[in-house]
């Protein structure tokens, strides 16, 4: 399918995409990689009346530590986010996550910040960003906000963001010692969107763990922390948190597997992520 004619616009700079968001009442919508919106549009699941192409805009692709944490710019392609020394180095979460985003074309034109905004429930990185407990920074007509992730995703494919707002950094803590991460996803193909996925973090405390964070995704409307398992794994009990996550999670059925088979599934991966947040480094 072709998608319903529409009007284009690059922005100069993000006052300027600002500024063409508020022409069109809530109908125009922001063009980055568009790895997710061009497909919407074909599909005519959305017919917006003005694209405005923020891909001009300076600034908005640099991957940057600072003061304890580590900055992506909106604009940051998947790859480089993939090949980033920063990346592997200070936030191995995303860098496990990263080679299962799609295929390599989808990652050469894909943006961090178009995933993270798009909130598609079964993307990986939104899960990421929940477990790692990042923010995004946000500039609309009101000006600059920071929003935590737990408060950034609202519902299906609804995010904070308002209609004139653009997304343009995300930010994580910078890896520490004691910080262990895991991640797995299970997909009918490598690629493909996870049937279900689990990003984790948590702080070792000799041979407990502390602050876990478990992110689902795939099995809501947006990621979904599973608060009774992460209590158990804190306590030492692997088996404990599979069995809590009767309670964490209720997937529902969909084309790709029950809502039995996905809670079924999360406990295989809560066993293999645990592994991983459990294992010493050597």
């Amino acid at each position: 399918m072709k998608p319903a004619p529409f009007a284009y616009a690059k922005a100069r700079s993000l006052e300027h995409a600002i500024e063409l968001l508020g022409r069109h009442e809530g109908r125009a919508r922001m063009l980055a990689g568009g790895q997710s919106l061009i497909a919407t549009l074909n599909m005519r699941l959305d017919a917006p009346s003005l694209l405005v192409d923020i891909n001009g805009i300076a600034g908005l692709d640099a991957i940057a530590q600072r003061n304890g944490q580590v900055e992506i710019g909106a604009l940051t392609r998947h790859v480089a986010a993939e090949r980033s020394d920063v990346i592997a180095a200070q936030v191995p979460l995303m860098a496990k996550a990263m080679p299962h985003i799609g295929h390599p074309a989808i990652r050469n034109r894909g943006t961090i910040g178009g995933s993270i905004a798009f909130a598609d429930p079964a993307a990986e990185l939104p899960a990421c960003l929940v477990a790692l407990d990042g923010e995004v920074d946000i500039v609309g007509p009101g000006g600059r906000r920071t929003v935590k992730a737990g408060e950034f995703f609202k519902d299906l494919f609804e995010t904070a963001l308002g209609p004139q707002d653009v997304l343009t950094t995300i930010r994580v803590p910078a890896s520490a010692p004691s910080r262990r991460v895991g991640f797995a996803e299970f997909s009918r193909r490598h690629g493909d969107y996870a049937m279900i996925g689990l990003a984790a973090s948590a702080t070792a405390k000799g041979s407990e763990l502390a602050d876990v964070r478990l992110a689902f995704f795939g099995v809501g409307a947006t990621p979904v922390r599973a608060r009774r398992a992460e209590a158990a794994l804190a306590a030492g009990g692997v088996d404990e948190a599979v069995a809590a996550l009767g309670k964490d999670l209720t997937p529902s059925d969909d084309l790709q597997a029950t809502g039995a088979t996905k809670k079924h599934l999360a406990g295989v991966l809560l066993r293999r992520v645990a592994a991983e947040l459990m294992e010493r480094p050597t």
